[in-house]
């Protein structure tokens, strides 16, 4: 696989030109690295996967950034001491662009490494590849749903392989399933075996896998932390907690319900998503063979898939969206919902079929009733190739929009 400009990159390069600091966020093997030494210049590089280099920043984080000017921190969550140094230092000295950071885990999850940087940091998400940078073309899904202008015909794309293939890069290098799936089993257990322990120290690590397992299975569906907890010997707040872990680390996320206040029928209990639909699938050992008999399993993993491409487009955009799903008492749901700071709703429903029907709009209809002129619009996502209109805003759109 040759080299793929990151969409990012662009955002990043801004920052820099008016930022201190600029923190790259995102999974091990996003391609943080691969970004960072294209942005850097004649920046100086450190690692902190060095054992030396690590050894250093954390004997005497200050004297260590003191004799810099400008410099590139990849992995920055193995030394937060850093974080402090780097406050000091930009502090005494504020021109732009004068650090580089990356980190695998959310260090600003963390109280006192949000607060000390405030001011003084810009944080970008890296995902794995989105669908748009692998196809080498913009990622205009966003700004396609707010006009309401879409092509009347996409071209056909094979969402099954491309969610199952996953998006990072080294796991998509593989050239068979089986060997890409080996390439996520590997990354699973490392990051279990040695990062888990980097950001947070647990009593039962054995459990992680299981508990990723478990996870897969439930993808897409409300999280019920007593139920999981059951599972695997721990109590619900254990088990809480444990997700939260697996959240830092960039594994899976938790997709709020959407809600306004006023609306108490609305449930109210988070979904889970993992935020790339190959570890999921190769977790649930989904393949195309078992498709054939277990269709339903294909439900969840695609509705993942979405949500990380959503995750991707949203990341992009110089405007603010909430990210949420919809359901009310009645079992009335939309998968997921957009909203923006002046409460403009998108609404977005998956479906793995070739054709939509107009009852598939049901709770985008419901959705809509309730927002009036704050819904801006609401898209059925289907395995067609023809954008086609269901009525006033309503839209069934092709899974390869995305």
């Amino acid at each position: 696989m040759g080299l793929i400009e990151r969409h990012i990159a662009g955002p990043v390069r801004t920052a820099l030109q008016d930022t201190p600091a600029v923190l790259i966020n995102g999974p091990r093997q996003s391609g943080k690295t691969t970004l960072v030494r294209q942005l850097a210049g004649e920046m100086r590089y450190y690692t902190l996967d060095n054992p030396t280099t690590l050894s250093a920043a954390q004997s005497d984080p200050v004297g260590f950034v003191n004799t810099l000017d400008r410099a590139v921190f990849d992995e920055i969550q193995r030394a937060p001491q850093l974080m402090l140094a780097l406050k000091m230092s930009i502090d005494e000295d504020r021109r732009p662009g004068r650090f580089l950071l990356t980190g695998s885990a959310n260090i600003l999850a963390l109280p006192q490494m949000a607060d000390s940087l405030a001011g003084r940091m810009e944080t970008h998400a890296l995902l794995p590849l989105s669908q748009a940078e692998l196809q080498s073309r913009a990622n205009d899904f966003l700004h396609h749903a707010q006009v309401q202008d879409w092509p009347a015909q996409q071209a056909r794309s094979d969402v099954l392989q491309m969610a199952l293939a996953g998006g990072y890069p080294e796991m998509r290098a593989r050239p068979t399933l089986a060997r890409r799936q080996a390439w996520a089993r590997a990354y699973i257990a490392h990051l279990v075996e040695r990062d888990v322990q980097d950001i947070a120290h647990i009593d039962q690590l054995a459990q992680m896998p299981t508990l990723l397992a478990v996870l897969a299975t439930q993808c897409a569906q409300l999280l019920n932390y007593t139920q999981l907890g059951a599972q695997l010997g721990l109590n619900g707040k254990t088990a809480d907690r444990y997700i939260g872990i697996l959240e830092r680390l960039f594994l899976v996320a938790r997709l709020p319900a959407w809600s306004r206040n006023e609306n108490s029928r609305l449930i109210k209990t988070p979904k889970l998503h993992f935020l790339d639909a190959g570890l999921q699938a190769t977790l649930t050992r989904l393949t195309p063979d078992m498709l054939i008999t277990h269709r339903e399993r294909w439900g969840a993993t695609l509705e993942t898939w979405v949500y990380a491409e959503l995750r991707k487009a949203l990341a992009l955009s110089d405007e603010s969206w909430y990210l949420s799903y919809y359901r009310d008492k009645d079992q009335v749901e939309v998968d997921f919902v957009l909203e923006n700071s002046q409460r403009q709703l998108i609404g977005i429903e998956v479906k793995a079929a070739a054709t939509v029907q107009a009852q598939d709009f049901k709770g985008l209809r419901k959705l809509k009733a309730q927002t009036g002129t704050d819904f801006l619009t609401g898209i059925v996502l289907y395995d067609g190739a023809h954008a086609v209109p269901f009525g006033e805003g309503l839209w069934a759109v092709p899974l390869s929009a995305l």
